[in-house]
């Protein structure tokens, strides 16, 4: 008897061919067009687009720049360097002053609200630390009223015994 194998012909479909459906079902679902609209403008508001830009960087550190955009928003800023004088305390106390290279800023920005109100922020940072200034900030309220003022008392303290410890020889120690 003679071993032979036989190929019996079934309807199922083979791995390869069940690969390359799954590839093609992926395929068509990737060309199909998508309903999310990342790309179509939003006509609700205007392009906004830089109208004006300039910048300028100095070899002693200082710099300027600014720009305009066509919504009318300004932004100019100014940089300095300068040296400052630094106290430092050391573990033991010792207090040293020390020259140090920081920068100041000043600048000023320029918008129009939502709601049409104009708004101007202007500032300054430097050794006072940062300062914004601008009609629409809000301002602490100030409180005028007179602090109620405690009763003197007017009495002698008790002094008590001051012990000074002597070395033997009758010399002090301190």
């Amino acid at each position: 008897m003679q071993n032979s194998i036989s190929y019996i012909p079934t309807n199922r479909p083979t791995t390869t061919m069940k690969l390359f459906i799954i590839a093609a079902v992926l395929a068509v679902a990737a060309a199909a067009p998508s309903s999310y609209k990342a790309y179509e403008k939003d006509y609700k508001y205007p392009e906004i687009t830089v109208t004006s830009q300039s910048d300028e960087r100095n070899l002693d550190g200082s710099s300027k720049w600014n720009y305009a955009q066509s919504d009318y928003t300004t932004r100019e800023e100014s940089q300095q360097q300068k040296k400052f004088i630094v106290t430092k305390v050391d573990d033991y106390g010792k207090e040293t002053k020390e020259d140090v290279y920081g920068n100041t800023n000043k600048g000023s920005s320029y918008w129009i609200s939502p709601e049409g109100e104009k708004l101007t922020l202007t500032w300054a940072a430097d050794e006072a630390g940062f300062q914004p200034a601008g009609a629409h900030l809000p301002v602490a309220p100030v409180h005028v009223y007179e602090l109620p003022v405690a009763p003197v008392h007017e009495y002698e303290l008790p002094v008590a015994p001051v012990h000074i410890p002597f070395n033997g020889k009758g010399y002090k120690i301190y």
